[in-house]
């Protein structure tokens, strides 16, 4: 059986775009705005604030590493920022490191922070299977898989991007695996937590091109079919079905791209009859036919 998860990460393609050690000392703020781009942060030392839009500010404290799979604004800050319209200090200090606040003050934090993006072809569906922010506490891996990024980023090493697209792809794995259950949004991650419907995403993984039904996936559940309907709408934010074509359609759409194969056998690998019915499907949920798509993207 393939693995739901490092699938979705290997079609999301992350790569790096920003990667730098932070210090700051007094009062000082750093706000981002607009940037709906994956961000990281792992705290080598100290403790401050992030504040997410439309989320109460989380404490970050020595160890803690934070990542958004799609962040549009927040703000990192001591405890006690400057006041509002103060311009935000910051120097950088040399390759990759920067330095918050009054740069003679002790320094309170460390911080190790990333940016990337997501080089697929339906960054949308997959992002919206993950949770919104992975929090984690004491993972020691992640702490030294930041590291390892940071250190790539600035040692201009031959095969640096190779090495440091993997690293991205085990960094994500690595923090989403490291949350699940009840608490987890909505998503993929909250859905293979779930003992009953683990078995049936991990179904619709295995073979694409095998036609399925929510009567199927109930009975892989061993669910009634309102059960499971209901209770995979609510774990994974989305009916059965509407999670099939969304996957069906971000494989294509891949496929398409690296044009590996003719129509008809994209068709056949998703689980459609004919390259009509394929073309079909896909110009409705996507907008375009999928010969333009392909030429387009």
């Amino acid at each position: 059986m393939p693995d739901p998860l490092a699938e979705i990460v290997s079609l999301l393609k992350p790569v790096p775009s920003i990667a730098k050690l932070v210090t700051a000392g007094g009062a000082w703020s750093v706000e981002r705005r607009e940037l709906g781009s994956p961000f990281y942060c792992a705290i080598v030392e100290g403790r401050c604030l992030l504040t997410i839009a439309g989320r109460s500010p989380i404490i970050l404290e020595s160890g803690d590493f934070v990542l958004v799979p799609q962040i549009h604004a927040f703000t990192m800050s001591s405890f006690q920022p400057p006041p509002p319209g103060t311009l935000p200090r910051r120097l950088e200090t040399g390759p990759g490191v920067f330095r918050l606040g009054d740069p003679d003050a002790p320094a309170d934090v460390t911080a190790m922070v990333g940016h990337c993006s997501f080089l697929a072809n339906d960054t949308q569906l997959l992002s919206s299977l993950l949770p919104d922010i992975v929090h984690a506490r004491g993972e020691r891996r992640l702490m030294a898989l930041v590291g390892m990024i940071h250190a790539e980023m600035v040692g201009g090493l031959a095969a640096r991007d190779m090495i440091l697209s993997r690293l991205l792809e085990v960094l994500f794995i690595d923090a989403l695996r490291s949350t699940g259950g009840a608490e987890t949004s909505p998503g993929l991650l909250r859905g293979l937590s779930d003992i009953r419907l683990a078995p049936a995403l991990r179904r619709i993984h295995h073979d694409p091109s095998t036609g399925v039904s929510v009567e199927e996936l109930a009975e892989t559940s061993a669910m009634s079919r309102s059960a499971f309907f209901d209770r995979f709408r609510r774990q994974v934010g989305v009916p059965p079905m509407e999670y099939v074509t969304g996957w069906r359609m971000a494989l294509a759409k891949d496929l398409l791209v690296r044009q590996e194969a003719p129509l008809v056998e994209i068709a056949t690998r998703i689980g459609y009859a004919s390259a009509s019915a394929f073309s079909v499907a896909f110009t409705r949920h996507v907008g375009v036919t999928p010969g333009v798509f392909a030429r387009t993207d």
